[in-house]
C-alpha cells in the first residue's frame, strides 16, 4: 500500500495510537509530535488515543494535545465521545455531564477487582492491584505527579497490578491462567491489565468502525502488547520503538511484515511515521 499524497485523501483516515511508550514518552512528553497533532486537528483526521490510561487522564491529555476526537480507555473498556455529532454511536451509551457520551464496552471493576485475587490463588501467586498502592508508591512506580496519579487511579473497567516482588511467575502464566477462566490479562509497559473478555483495544475499534459514517481506513501505532488487537486489526499498522528497540513479542509480527516498525522512539517515530504514511508534512 502506498502513502497517500493529499490532505483531501488523508483525511478518509482515522489514526487510533497508543499513548504511553508511543506517543508519550517515559517522560509523558511528545513534544515533538505536537505540531503534526494540530495538523490532523486542522485537516479533520481524527486521532483518536487508544490507551490504558482512565478518562480523566485522557481528557487531560487532549486538552493539552487540542484534539477533540473520541478515544479509547482502559484497554478497550469504554469510547468515550466528548463530541458525539457526526458519530452513530448507537446504544448501548451514557450521556456525560459536558454534553458527551460514553459508550461502555468492558465489565466495571467492582466485578474484575476480586477476580484478580482467584487468578493470583490459581497460580499461588501474590498481585498488588493499583488501587492497592499507596500514592507515594504509585507515583514511584510511573513519575507521575500527585495530581496525575490521583487520576490514574479513577478506573472503572479495569484491574492494573503487578506482582509482588517476591514472586517469579511470568506474565505468560497469568495470561494462560485468566484465558481459562474466561479473563484477558494483558501486559502493558510498566502494569499488567485485567479486563473483560471482549474488551480488548481491537474490541473498542470495531466499535469505533461501527459507530463512523464514513467508514474511514485505520492507521494504527502502538508499541507494547497490549497494543497487539488493536494493530491486528487495523489496516495499516506501525510498531513505535522503545529506547532498546521493538518489543521482543512485537518482533515477530515486525520481520513477518505485517507490522511496519517507526524509525525512532516515541513522538519523534510517531510523527515520522504518521506523516510518511499521510504525506503530511510535520509542521
Amino acid at each position: 500500500m502506498q502513502p497517500l499524497s493529499s490532505p483531501t485523501v488523508a483525511s478518509r483516515w482515522l489514526v487510533v495510537t497508543d499513548l504511553d511508550g508511543t506517543l508519550l514518552d517515559h517522560a509523558y512528553d511528545f513534544a515533538a509530535a505536537a505540531p503534526l497533532l494540530r495538523r490532523l486537528e486542522q485537516q479533520g483526521v481524527p486521532v483518536v488515543p487508544c490507551t490504558s490510561k482512565t478518562a480523566e487522564e485522557v481528557e487531560q491529555f487532549q486538552v493539552t494535545a487540542g484534539l477533540s476526537s473520541p478515544y479509547i480507555v482502559e484497554n478497550g473498556g469504554a469510547i468515550h465521545f466528548p463530541h458525539p455529532e457526526g458519530w452513530q454511536v448507537g446504544t448501548p451509551h451514557q450521556p456525560t455531564p459536558g454534553g458527551g457520551v460514553v459508550m461502555p464496552l468492558g465489565w466495571p471493576g467492582q466485578r474484575l477487582r476480586p477476580l484478580l485475587d482467584t487468578l493470583a490463588a490459581d497460580l499461588g501467586a501474590r498481585f498488588l492491584a493499583l488501587e492497592d498502592l499507596s500514592q507515594g508508591e504509585l507515583m514511584a512506580r510511573t513519575g507521575l505527579s500527585a495530581a496525575g496519579a490521583a487520576l490514574a487511579a479513577r478506573r472503572r473497567w479495569s484491574v492494573p497490578f503487578v506482582l509482588a516482588e517476591d514472586q517469579a511467575v511470568a506474565i505468560e502464566a497469568v495470561e494462560a491462567v485468566a484465558t481459562a477462566r474466561g479473563l484477558k490479562v494483558l501486559q502493558g509497559n510498566r502494569f499488567a491489565h485485567l479486563i473483560a473478555p471482549g474488551s480488548d483495544k481491537g474490541q473498542a475499534l470495531a466499535a469505533l468502525r461501527r459507530a463512523d459514517p464514513r467508514r474511514r481506513a485505520v492507521l494504527a501505532l502502538g508499541d507494547s502488547p497490549n497494543d497487539m488487537a488493536l494493530l491486528d486489526r487495523a489496516d495499516h499498522a506501525i510498531v513505535v520503538p522503545g529506547a532498546n528497540g521493538p518489543h521482543p513479542r512485537l518482533q515477530p509480527a515486525i520481520t513477518a511484515g505485517v507490522y511496519q516498525l517507526a524509525s525512532a522512539p516515541h513522538a519523534v517515530g510517531w510523527a515520522d511515521a504518521v506523516a510518511t504514511w499521510l504525506a503530511l508534512p510535520t509542521v
